[in-house]
């Protein structure tokens, strides 16, 4: 058999139906929807109506709800970083941000940003900065003599307008979180001027 040769099975492909073209095909005068009444109408539609009766859609019961807090992240496993990392499109040797991620091909649209699953093996040592990440990868990464930087999700503050029926969405720009080491540095600092200043006073 030849492409030029390929048919469909007989009647496997039904010729649909042509109303309002006579009264020889038996869908001619009232094209298949009888006389008269609410369903013979143009513009009609009736569907989920049972007749004034409780509808199936508001007699089952409800369960669940949509959380609008959720973060939506965009999933990268150990495996993607290690194959774009072969393939070249990673430099291994400098600090991997999403901006890197992105120019690779393995970073996904997401609001909330990029979390890394422990999928897949990771060989080589590597920095890397991103929205969220495993304590299994954070592990991996650690023990290869690599770090992992988490990043501040970016903080959604929610307007509720004077009519209040509409929200309007500003996002404040994610800068790194600040290390353990960096925070007793500045409550150290605090603590000094607090002191310097009630010497001062007295």
């Amino acid at each position: 058999m030849r492409l030029n040769e390929l048919r469909d099975n007989p009647n496997a492909r039904k010729s649909r139906t042509r109303v309002g073209r006579g009264i020889g095909s038996g869908k001619g005068k009232t094209a298949g929807r009888g006389h008269k009444g609410q369903k013979s109408r143009s513009g009609v539609a009736i569907k989920g109506f049972e007749g004034g009766q409780m509808p199936i859609h508001m007699r089952l019961p409800k369960r669940g709800f949509n959380n609008f807090t959720r973060k939506d992240f965009a999933e990268l496993t150990l495996g993607n970083l290690q194959n774009a990392i072969t393939k070249g499109l990673i430099d291994k040797n400098n600090p991997i941000t999403e901006v890197e991620l992105n120019a690779a091909g393995i970073d996904k649209k997401s609001k909330a940003g990029n979390k890394l699953h422990n999928k897949g093996d990771l060989k080589d040592k590597i920095e890397i900065s991103l929205s969220k990440a495993t304590k299994s990868c954070v592990k991996v990464i650690e023990e290869l003599g690599g770090k992992v930087s988490i990043l501040e999700l970016p903080k959604v503050k929610r307007i509720r307008k004077k009519d209040g029926t509409h929200e309007e969405e500003k996002e404040i720009k994610a800068e790194s979180a600040p290390s353990s080491q960096d925070s007793e540095e500045i409550k150290n600092k605090e603590v000094a001027e607090s002191s310097t200043q009630e010497t001062a006073d007295k």
